[in-house]
């Protein structure tokens, strides 16, 4: 599995390459900006992007979506509680008044469970409710793509709407603190000491995983 970290637009959101070795099908996950650095990438590499994936609809993960979608002419996927929020007039208007580019509609809105193919590859939605209603992981080949989720010694912020503190605590109790120790976190933002961790070392050093369990 090709995997390409890069920090991209205003936020400073990780955004990933990940793609199929075998056929150069790829995915980008949170595509936030620094759009014509990201094309000369996918360029460089030889590789074809089939999905734009939102790890959840805030508008500093979702603002490179028009124009890479136009230009890579990919479909967007974000989960579906994020993607009816995603989609309404209202957010678009937020997106513009916080100086982000809003997000055309989402192509496919998907559930906990579900499979993104690309190429001989995979990543499957886990849906991790808390930083946002519809905020989901995507888990393939012993990799974690957290977005806001889970980030190396923290969590995302809970405090705006559709975040609830005691609901992401659930999700990674049930569905994060379940995965393999090996199993390496790709976060969205680099909030800690390193850009990357695994599960093991988020178990014994993130104090959202040793306080509260």
């Amino acid at each position: 599995m090709i995997i390409k970290q890069m920090t991209v637009g205003q936020m400073a959101v990780f955004c990933y390459i990940v793609g199929c070795e075998q056929t150069l099908k790829c995915v980008l996950i949170d595509p936030a900006g620094s759009e014509e650095h990201v094309l000369r990438v996918l360029q460089q590499k030889n590789l074809e992007v089939l999905y734009l994936i939102n790890t959840h609809g805030h508008p500093d993960h979702t603002c490179g979506n028009q124009i890479l979608k136009e230009k890579t002419g990919a479909r967007i996927v974000m989960h579906e509680a994020d993607a009816r929020w995603s989609d309404s007039p209202s957010t678009g208007i937020m997106a513009r008044q916080m100086g982000f580019r809003p997000s055309p509609p989402v192509d496919w809105a998907v559930r906990d469970g579900e499979e993104i193919p690309f190429g001989q590859e995979t990543l499957k939605v886990i849906h991790t409710p808390g930083h946002t209603a519809g905020g989901m992981c995507l888990y393939g080949r012993n990799n974690l793509f957290t977005g806001d989720t889970l980030f190396v010694g923290a969590v995302g912020r809970t405090d705006l709407p559709g975040g609830s503190l005691e609901i992401l605590l659930q999700s990674l109790k049930d569905k994060i603190m379940t995965l393999p120790d090996e199993t390496v976190v790709r976060p969205g933002h680099d909030y800690g000491d390193r850009p990357t961790s695994t599960i093991g070392r988020e178990k014994k050093n993130n104090p959202y995983l040793t306080d509260f369990f």
